[in-house]
C-alpha cells in the first residue's frame, strides 16, 4: 500500500494538464467518477497518484500511516487503478470488464475505451464501500488485498 505523504507535488489541475491529451481526458473522466463515488475531492499524492478519501491503517508490526480509498495512476497507454481490498474481490466483474490485466490490488488498462465504464464504475464503487465499512469502526489491521476474497 503506498503511504500518503505530507509532500505535494503542485496541484490535482497542473498535473493533468502536463499530461498528453488522450491521458488527460481520461484522468478527466476517472476522476468525476472517483469524486462523486467518494465525495471527495481528488487529491495529489507521491508522483503522480490521485486519490480519493482517505482510511487509517495500522497493523501488528507497528507499522501505521492512512492511504487513499480509491485512486488512480495515469501514464501514457496505461492507466493503473487501484482497489486496495484487492481484485480477487471483483473477478466476476473483471471477467466482463474489458480488456485489462490485473496484479493484487491494480487494475492496468491502456485506454478506457478498451474498458465498460458502468462495469469500472460499479467495482470502484464496491472496493469504495467496503474499505469505508472496514475502517468505521477504527483502523484497518491487516493488508486487505492480500487477505480479502
Amino acid at each position: 500500500m503506498d503511504k500518503i505523504t505530507a509532500q505535494n507535488y503542485g496541484s490535482v489541475e497542473d498535473y493533468i494538464a502536463s499530461l498528453d491529451e488522450q491521458t488527460g481526458k481520461e484522468s478527466q473522466v476517472l476522476m468525476e467518477m472517483m469524486q462523486q463515488i467518494s465525495g471527495h475531492e481528488p487529491k495529489l499524492l507521491n508522483v503522480g497518484t490521485i486519490g480519493f478519501d482517505t482510511y487509517h491503517y495500522k497493523y501488528d508490526s507497528g507499522r501505521e500511516g492512512d492511504s487513499h480509498v480509491i485512486g488512480f495512476y495515469p501514464r501514457k497507454g496505461k492507466i493503473t487503478v487501484y482497489l486496495m481490498d484487492g481484485t480477487a474481490r471483483y473477478s466476476d466483474l473483471l471477467a466482463r470488464l474489458g480488456k485489462h490485466t490485473t496484479t493484487g490490488y491494480c487494475v492496468y488498462i491502456k485506454r478506457l475505451s478498451d474498458v465498460e465504464l458502468p462495469i469500472l464504475e460499479q467495482i470502484v464503487q464496491q472496493s469504495y464501500h467496503y474499505i469505508k465499512s472496514k475502517s468505521q469502526d477504527g483502523p484497518i489491521d491487516r493488508i486487505l488485498w492480500q487477505t480479502e476474497k
